[in-house]
């Protein structure tokens, strides 16, 4: 289990065959809870994509480029595009004696390093289920009015 200041924010369960992983969702926890809405214009317009790493071009994944996916659904993503943090590197490393003892200090500098956005799959578990939902919804009506249509 994780807790942060106190409250259960999640954890790792394993059992012997399985492992889950669990985010807080208690509704004792929450406030200002609204239905989500517009979930099927945010669905159509996600661009999935089949890719490779350039670490490891022969795994193929599927999933979404993350800037892409932010501009549509902002909290699955995690960081900005093209973002970039500073790095410290060992430019010379230390010289030592003997016995260990450093004689030269290591030279230390800083760089610039891309700074990965990331994506936080389950969160767009909400944002597909009411999509489906939207759709059952209105394949239902439809069928409703096709039944009316077929009696007259």
């Amino acid at each position: 289990a994780v807790y942060r200041k106190g409250v259960y924010v999640g954890g790792i369960n394993a059992s012997p065959t399985a492992t889950s992983y669990a985010t807080s969702s208690d509704y004792r926890l929450k406030e200002n809870i609204t239905p989500v809405q517009g979930a099927a214009d945010i669905v159509k317009a996600m661009q999935p994509v089949t890719y490779t790493f350039k670490a490891d071009s022969d795994d193929w994944h599927d999933g979404f480029l993350a800037h892409e996916l932010q501009e549509l659904h902002p909290r699955a993503v995690i960081g900005e595009k093209d973002a970039m943090r500073d790095e410290e590197y060992e430019v010379t490393p230390a010289v030592l004696d003997e016995n260990g003892a450093v004689v030269t200090e290591a030279v230390m500098g800083t760089r610039s390093v891309p700074d990965y956005q990331g994506v936080d799959y389950s969160k767009l578990t909400p944002i597909l289920t009411a999509a489906l939902q939207e759709a059952l919804n209105k394949i239902d009506a439809l069928e409703a009015r096709l039944t009316a249509l077929e009696a007259l």
